[in-house]
């Protein structure tokens, strides 16, 4: 059970999840990529297949990140709050209810707009800003977000 399904209230249910987008394994993908290549067309006992076996390691560890990142976010829209939990040991949450929401904002980078990923800000009352990274489809779940907390304030 998820972190947003064990802390929904009474009558509370989930309209609209946010995934982390895929491009998150990239870096860790092409650094151990191109790692490999070099320590297999390297010369044995070079510095070239040192080198080529250290990005591996690099590209790996990059992996192992992004992909706890990606098990450990969950970014959930509510019929009554937004809710967004991050960290595997450390943990941290953000839930807002609707009437506390003043704003959402997209962020979006070249290849963000290209691969349809960004960051989402929620700005809440009181002048905090909620940022959330590397989400797939993030004009999607802020038209959503803004449809349902729009209907709500009616």
């Amino acid at each position: 059970m998820s972190y947003v399904e064990s802390n929904l209230m009474k009558g509370e249910e989930i309209i609209v999840t946010g995934k982390v987008h895929w491009w998150i394994f990239s870096r860790g993908a092409f650094c151990a990529f191109f790692g490999i290549l070099l320590a297999i067309f390297s010369d044995a006992n070079t510095p070239g297949t040192v080198i080529g076996w250290f990005m591996v390691f690099i590209g790996a560890i990059a992996l192992l990140n992004a992909a706890i990142y990606t098990f450990t976010t969950e970014l959930a829209l509510t019929n009554k709050r937004i809710i967004a939990k991050f960290g595997l040991i450390r943990r941290r949450t953000i839930e807002l209810t609707h009437k506390n929401v003043e704003s959402l904002g997209v962020n979006q980078s070249i290849f963000g707009r290209l691969l349809n990923f960004g960051s989402i800000r929620i700005y809440g009352t009181g002048g905090s800003k909620a940022p959330i990274r590397r989400i797939s489809a993030p004009l999607e779940f802020r038209m959503k977000a803004n449809d349902i907390i729009e209907a709500e304030q009616r």
